[in-house]
């Protein structure tokens, strides 16, 4: 039996850890107290949801002070937990806003490779406002806002907890070889955006019937709408979605159900389109819808409607492009499309990139050129040396695709830098053409687990 997903709290001191531990833990199990530093070591239980158990851990405040001391002893027992967890919930205050510690600690994780979620606790009302959108700076991804203290902003906290944990069980079962099997599933298609960035019109217009409601007005829909459909003999499943506003803006209990609703939708695509109008530009909404359909392993595709109304198309096209990837490089390659529902112009395109995207979101490479690979560019690029100890890279193999998704087997995990990891990825995208889908690689300590003896 496999060890349960281990699911680690941690940030600095008093910022609700132990009280988000007990919501999550559903009883009183560790310790709550205004003042700082009450936990001193890693309290683990296990927490049952749908069928899934999974580690629960809480860790001590992470705090800087000198070797030796309690709280420095306190504070490494709390990386070493996060360095053995499958996920990471990084706590931050939200009244307090992002402090130099959280920036600093944040740095830390970041260095580790740690897959992480931001959580921003103390948000009930708007006093959190301010440190929820402070903590867009760490980048990393879009951060879920709660209030352990009155249960609020829990349900999409449960909900990313249940992707982690139906992601880990498929991660699994791929490694014991059991097959994926999507045959006769059609393409799962969503489109995103802003409000009023033309996602019903280009549905109506791919569909070629009034099925979502039109208009000058923001946020005209409510509900996801769904519908199959074909393309060229392709078959596809297409979403049209609600706008997603600011969260400041997001204010009636009716848009909430409909942006969360959309959230879902990105969660079952395959490929999303995200809209934007390229009379306006991309705005800071636009890099958050982006990397939350990145963090989700989707295949991601940028639509500029309203072309026809855009003076200078190249300078246009080139400061989108530019634009993405200077605030997002994990997402430079990413097609851009300039299409116009009204005057029909950019539809042929638009669907050979989803086609395109579809096929290299869905491959796979082959175990052997893989470490033919892995030898290449050990060779012609090794990794660091810390302390002037060799880093060995072992063995790779792809455990699933949708997306790509490979475990690297290394000699010391921990210590191979963010900058090298990144490094692989970009090498790996161009030596097998996964070009503009994520690619997921995780670190595991070992040699070649499938050798025979």
């Amino acid at each position: 039996m496999r060890d349960p997903f281990r699911l680690v709290i941690v940030g600095r001191p008093n910022v609700g850890k132990s009280t988000l531990f007990n919501r999550l833990a559903g009883k009183k199990l560790a310790i709550v107290h205004d003042k700082p530093g009450v936990t001193r070591d890693v309290r683990d239980t296990l927490v049952e949801i749908d069928e899934h158990v999974f580690c629960l851990m809480d860790t001590a405040g992470l705090e800087e002070e000198r070797p030796g001391e309690l709280v420095s002893r306190m504070t490494e027992k709390s990386i070493n937990a996060a360095l053995r967890a499958d996920h990471v919930f990084f706590v931050l205050d939200g009244r307090s806003g992002l402090l130099p510690e959280d920036r600093h600690f944040a740095d830390t994780l970041r260095a580790s490779n740690l897959p992480m979620t931001v959580v921003v606790n103390k948000c009930e009302g708007k006093g959190g406002d301010v440190g929820y959108y402070e903590s867009f700076e760490l980048g990393m991804g879009e951060p879920i806002a709660v209030s352990a203290e009155h249960n609020e902003g829990f349900g999409e906290l449960w909900g990313r907890i249940l992707s982690l944990l139906a992601e880990h069980q498929q991660n699994d079962s791929e490694i014991e070889d059991i097959p994926e099997d999507d045959e006769g599933r059609p393409i799962h298609l969503a489109l995103v955006g802003r409000p009023n960035a033309g996602k019903s019109t280009l549905f109506n217009h791919l569909l070629g019937e009034e099925r979502s409601l039109t208009g000058p007005e923001a946020g005209i829909t409510r509900d996801t709408v769904a519908v199959e459909w074909s393309w060229n003999g392709t078959r596809i499943k297409l979403f049209d979605t609600a706008g997603m506003r600011k969260r400041a803006r997001v204010v009636e209990s009716l848009e909430k159900l409909s942006v969360h609703d959309s959230l879902r939708a990105v969660r079952f695509a395959d490929v999303v389109v995200l809209l934007v109008d390229a009379t306006l530009g991309l705005e800071r909404q636009d890099f958050v819808i982006a990397e939350h359909v990145e963090r989700e392993g989707r295949a991601l595709i940028v639509a500029l409607t309203k072309w026809d109304l855009v003076g200078q198309p190249e300078e246009v096209l080139e400061e989108s492009k530019y634009r993405l990837s200077h605030n997002m490089s994990q997402l430079k390659d990413v097609p851009f499309i300039p299409v116009s529902a009204l005057e029909e112009k950019g539809m042929p395109r638009l669907m050979r990139n989803i086609l395109k995207l579809h096929e290299i979101w869905g491959r796979r490479v082959g175990t052997s050129a893989l470490n033919k690979w892995l030898t290449d560019i050990e060779g012609r690029n090794p990794p660091p040396a810390p302390g002037g100890r060799r880093i060995r890279l072992r063995y790779v193999t792809q455990i699933k695709s949708r997306p790509p998704t490979f475990i690297l087997f290394v000699s010391r995990p921990e210590e191979l830098p963010d900058s090298y990891s990144r490094f692989l990825v970009n090498d790996m995208r161009q030596q097998f053409d996964l070009a503009s889908v994520p690619i997921r690689l995780y670190l595991r300590k070992g040699d070649n687990p499938y050798a025979k003896d």
